[in-house]
């Protein structure tokens, strides 16, 4: 265990805490929920620096690393669905947490091919992660009205939900020649 491999760990622990500042019945309770939320967030970037920086990189951590940053997005999503309860935040939320499942799934085909360098993370994808991070941390800081703030939330979170799609098309045209290979010898 390292300390990149405590960080990641440390996402997964944040998840109930999250839930628990999300659902607690104060005025303070977005904040407290975005807190968490950007700490979350931050160390997903972190884990990954040091991970690389320190010449730390492990299974484990290969593992758990992309499981926890989609447990937390999947979460805050959800939790941000139901309490905002429209279209402009569900339509997004259905396509980021769709492409997630398409995307892991297609990785974890590819692996099994012996080429997942194939679709392995690309830099329009981390856009897309930033743009989603910043929008989730806007949400969940403030209730569900129509605000300044929210209403950039929004909009970052429609664009990161149009970056989704992108990315999950490079990766889908990345791993095309391996999939009608595969459907061929069948």
């Amino acid at each position: 265990m390292n300390i990149p491999n405590l960080l990641t760990v440390l996402r997964v622990v944040l998840i109930p805490i999250f839930i628990l500042m999300f659902y607690l019945p104060f005025s303070w309770s977005y904040w407290a929920a975005s807190a968490v939320f950007a700490i979350a967030a931050f160390t997903d970037w972190l884990d990954g620096f040091l991970a690389r920086r320190w010449e730390q990189s492990t299974p484990f951590g290969a593992f758990l690393d992309p499981v926890a940053d989609k447990l937390m997005v999947a979460v805050a999503l959800v939790l941000l669905v139901a309490e905002h309860a429209n279209l402009w935040l569900t339509l997004p939320a259905v396509i980021i947490i769709g492409r997630e499942i398409v995307v892991s799934a297609l990785r974890e085909w590819m692996a099994e091919l012996g080429a997942r360098a194939h679709v392995a993370v690309s830099e329009l994808a981390k856009w897309k992660t930033a743009a989603q991070m910043v929008a989730l941390i806007m949400l969940l800081a403030n209730p569900p009205l129509f605000t300044f703030w929210v209403l950039l939330g929004y909009g970052l979170l429609i664009i990161a939900a149009i970056l989704t799609l992108w990315s999950m098309l490079q990766y889908l045209l990345a791993a095309w020649p391996h999939l009608s290979t595969s459907a061929e010898k069948k």
